[in-house]
Order: C-alpha cells, then sequence, then structure tokens
C-alpha cells in the first residue's frame, strides 16, 4: 500500500482525474439542466441521450482495440486536448456575445458522452499496465473514493455555480481544469511495453478469449449488473421519489450525499477485506447486498429508502472495485481494451433494451413493475456469480489466464 502512495505515477494520476474529474462533472451536471429548461429540451434530451448511448454501443468494441493497439497514455491526453479544444470554441460563443442555442447544448453533451466512453475503460488499461497486481486492491478502492468524491464536489459546486455563473465561464473552468489534468498525465513515466504482435488480431480475439473462458464471461457480465442497475434506477428513482413516495426535491438531494457516502465507504472498506477473502467472493457479497436493498426499498417509507440507498452505494462500489481488481489479475493486458470493450458493449445493449421497456411502463404508471423486473434480472445475475464464483473460477486458481 505504501509502495503505491509513494508512486509519483499514481499521485499524478490522482491529481489529474481529479481535476478533470470535477470540472467535466460541473460540466455534464450543468448542461443537461439548461437542456431540460430549455423550450421542448426535456423531450429532445431524451433523445439526445438514447442515440448516445447507441452510438457508444457502437464505438466500443472499435475503441477497445485501439486501447489495445496505441499509447494508452497518448489516447487518454489525446482526448483531453480534443475536449479542451471544442470547450474552447464554444466558451468563446459566450464570451463573444452570442446566445447559446439548444443545438450548442447538444453538442457539447456529445462531447462529454463520448470523452466518458473513451477516458474510462483506457484509464482502466493503463492502471493495470502502469501497477503490480499486488496493488490492484488498493488502487481500485482509491480510484473510487477518488471518483466519488469528484462527483459530490462537483455536484456542490455546480449548484452553485448555475445560479451565479454564465456558462460560458462554467465551459472556462471545464477548460483551466482539463489543462491542469493534461499537464499531469504528461508527466506520468510511461514506457511502452506491449509488443506490436500482441495486438494484430481485431476484436474477434476478445470473443475468441471468452469462448475458451465461458465461466469467467458469465461472472463478468452477470457482476456488471449493479452499475447498468445504478444507471437505469438514475431515470427510475426520480419518478418513484415524485409520484409514489410524492417527497420534495431536497429528498432527491439528500439521496445524492447518501449514495455518496455510501460508494467512498466501499471504496475504503472492499480493498480491506481483500485482505481476507478472494475478489469473486467480495463481489458475490456485495452484489447480493446490491439485490437485497434494492428489492426491498421500494416498500419502505422515505427513512428506510434512504438507508437502502446506502446499502445500494455500497454494494454497487464494492462489486466494482472487487471487480475491477479480479479484472485486471486475470486478463491478459494485452487484450484487457477488448475484453473490457466487448464486456461494456453487451452492457450497453441491456441498458437500451431495458430503458425502453420501463421509458413505456412509466408512461403507463407502471414504475413498480420496473422495479419488479430489475430484482427478477439481479436475482439471475446474483445465482451466476455466486455458482461460478465457487466452482468454474475456482479452477483458474489465482493465476493470470493466458490468451
Amino acid at each position: 500500500m505504501n509502495s503505491l502512495y509513494k508512486d509519483s505515477r499514481f499521485r499524478y494520476i490522482i491529481l489529474a482525474n481529479l481535476a478533470s474529474s470535477i470540472g467535466s462533472g460541473i460540466t455534464m451536471i450543468a448542461i443537461p439542466w439548461l437542456l431540460v429548461t430549455s423550450d421542448k429540451g426535456n423531450e429532445v434530451f431524451g433523445f439526445v441521450a438514447i442515440c448516445m448511448t447507441i452510438i457508444n454501443f457502437i464505438l466500443t468494441p472499435y475503441l477497445g482495440y485501439l486501447i489495445d493497439k496505441v499509447s494508452r497514455k497518448k489516447m487518454i491526453v489525446s482526448s483531453k486536448v480534443l475536449s479542451l479544444i471544442a470547450l474552447i470554441l464554444f466558451s468563446g460563443v459566450g464570451f463573444l456575445g452570442m446566445e447559446y442555442e439548444l443545438w450548442h447544448y447538444i453538442i457539447i453533451y456529445m462531447i462529454g458522452s463520448l470523452y466518458y466512453t473513451i477516458f474510462y475503460p483506457t484509464m482502466f488499461a493503463l492502471n493495470q499496465e502502469l501497477f503490480h497486481k499486488n496493488q490492484f486492491k488498493v488502487l481500485n478502492g482509491t480510484m473510487e473514493v477518488q471518483g466519488q468524491l469528484s462527483s459530490m464536489l462537483a455536484g456542490a459546486i455546480a449548484s452553485v455555480l448555475l445560479l451565479k455563473w454564465d456558462l460560458h465561464y462554467i465551459l472556462l473552468l471545464d477548460v483551466c481544469t482539463y489543462a491542469l489534468a493534461i499537464y499531469f498525465f504528461v508527466r506520468i513515466p510511461y514506457v511502452r511495453t506491449r509488443k506490436e504482435k500482441a495486438v494484430s488480431v481485431s476484436t474477434s480475439e476478445a470473443i475468441n478469449f471468452m469462448k475458451r473462458e465461458p465461466g469467467l464471461f458469465l461472472f463478468l457480465l452477470a457482476s456488471s449488473l449493479p452499475f447498468i442497475g445504478v444507471m437505469l434506477t438514475n431515470y427510475l428513482f426520480p419518478v418513484y421519489l415524485a409520484d409514489v413516495l410524492e417527497v420534495e426535491g431536497d429528498i432527491y438531494g439528500i439521496q445524492g450525499m447518501v449514495y455518496g457516502l455510501g460508494a467512498v465507504l466501499a471504496g475504503i472498506i472492499v480493498p480491506i477485506a481483500a485482505r481476507i477473502w478472494e475478489d469473486e467472493k467480495l463481489v458475490a457479497g456485495t452484489m447480493i447486498l446490491f439485490t437485497m436493498a434494492i428489492s426491498v426499498m421500494v416498500y419502505l417509507p422515505v427513512g428506510g429508502y434512504l438507508f437502502m440507498m446506502l446499502l445500494i452505494a455500497f454494494g454497487n462500489g464494492g462489486a466494482r472495485v472487487a471487480r475491477n481488481a479480479f479484472m485486471m489479475e486475470r486478463i491478459p493486458n494485452e487484450i484487457i481494451g477488448r475484453v473490457d470493450g466487448l464486456l461494456r458493449a453487451v452492457g450497453l445493449l441491456l441498458r437500451i433494451v431495458l430503458l425502453g421497456v420501463f421509458t413505456g411502463l412509466v408512461s403507463m404508471g407502471e414504475i413498480m413493475l420496473c422495479f419488479m423486473i430489475l430484482t427478477v434480472i439481479l436475482v439471475v445475475a446474483s445465482v451466476f456469480v455466486v455458482v461460478f464464483s465457487r466452482k468454474s473460477l475456482r479452477v483458474a486458481g489465482r493465476q493470470v489466464l493466458k490468451v
């Protein structure tokens, strides 16, 4: 643990992520708000969100191939530079005295969505490449804490800036944080060690790898369900609070803070628990906790709902920390981008289908049926996680799987 914190590469990564996460987080809170409060913006935002999910689904496998083919550091820096240039241009619109129109908001949102699609899997692969396997658990726990604290700070700052600043000043702040992040990423000592022949194949290599390890594929796919569930409940929870519990908006704000607290606790506790239990057992335990919490929360009053939200956050954050460490230890670095891209693509497809189903059910006033469907899916996924963590994955031992 101490060796990780003393590593200059780790410190630069944390500082870069803090800077860019806060800046981009503020912008990605401000832009949806400005979109939905524009004339007909609510309908437009829903359409844009679905379109971007489909675009990300199409791009994800190819991005996974690029992550394995080119320098991951250059890929991150390049994406940040391009985003910075785009934000400078859009910030200039306001400084020139021009009015922002709906299409400006749409383009900025699309840029932010594409940036996230590139950044997170690339950062995941870069972390695996830079650090030793005995550091993965603490590394992923620290990244979880950093990410949640950045999100909470971005939300707090955005709530103030949306009332005080015009959009071009918010975008300029984002530009400054991106520039700072680029500086820190450039400072990271990095020598690409992978061989070119290891990436001479296409995404089919990831598919073939998963075919040879069906238990591993099912485990990784099923263990991604908590994250997919959280993405879906980002749509369901506001509707549930307003239409079923009939509470004021402050409860939604408190829910966000409670969720952040639960995720931070997961980032701290799970790496400590990993000294005692194996990653797959931690994934199974936190996923069961997530499933139980989400299955009962809709039958509880506001106080119980918020407590279940704490458990949901802990379950999702804990499963993600343990799952990421598990993947880093068992998936070869030369194909991690394509394997991760394949899993993300399947997850995005599932999100698209379920979001379409849930949108239709909510329009008919059947939000409780949405939660029932989600619970059934999570129970099935949890069974896969438990079964394969006890059988198929035990066969693999603690060795990295070979291509």
